[in-house]
């Protein structure tokens, strides 16, 4: 585990951003643990969290015309990276979109730059891939690229088929999905941290039946 990895996985524990526990998630399946990135919304979290979004840009060693952000966690997380990336010299338009159609004012659903080129996607979590389908339909509405995305979390869950929600997004729109920390990575901690060994037994159940 990289120490980018490692920082980004205790600062969601610690801010109760990822939590152990009996969750539905929107897919309506059961899960052992929920990842919620609003809870971040903290001015000394959000600075931690920018570094690790940055780290992990660096070390994917991507490269991209602009950020979009998806409503509504990729709004602040988009902003922060953006922001981080310009404090070192990076300079990229930031766009996000509304849920709804604005029909009032400059009207349409995207804020800020047009999306143009190749698109970075910053979100905080994959499960099932449906949130991010139609970001990337977005994308290309927009006569844009979407070339990579990357989130906080990948859960590491089937998609429609036996293939994980990441492979599906990668083979049908043929771009690159990275994550800072992903499920394997969230049980190799908990093997290693006396603190969390009580919830592997469920960790694991979780990724046999819906892993992928």
């Amino acid at each position: 585990m990289k120490e980018y990895q490692k920082q980004f996985l205790e600062l969601t524990l610690h801010a109760k951003v990822l939590e152990f526990g009996d969750f539905t998630l929107k897919s309506g399946r059961k899960s052992p643990y929920f990842f919620n990135a609003a809870k971040m919304l903290n001015g000394g979290y959000l600075y931690q969290l920018a570094n690790c979004y940055r780290e992990a840009i660096k070390s994917a060693d991507i490269s991209f015309d602009c950020i979009y952000g998806p409503a509504y966690k990729g709004i602040f997380l988009g902003s922060i990276v953006s922001m981080i990336l310009s404090k070192h010299g990076g300079k990229y338009p930031l766009a996000f979109n509304r849920k709804e159609v604005k029909d009032h004012g400059e009207g349409g659903n995207i804020i800020g730059s047009d999306p143009k080129g190749d698109v970075l996607i910053i979100d905080d979590v994959i499960s099932a891939g449906t949130a991010a389908k139609e970001s990337i339909e977005t994308i290309k509405s927009l006569g844009a690229n979407p070339k990579i995305m990357l989130v906080g979390l990948d859960r590491q869950e089937k998609g429609q088929g036996d293939i994980s929600a990441r492979q599906e997004l990668e083979e049908m729109f043929n771009m690159n999905v990275i994550s800072i920390i992903n499920l394997d990575t969230l049980i190799a901690y908990s093997e290693s941290n006396s603190d969390y060994e009580q919830y592997l037994e469920k960790l694991k159940s979780y990724r046999n039946e819906w892993g992928a």
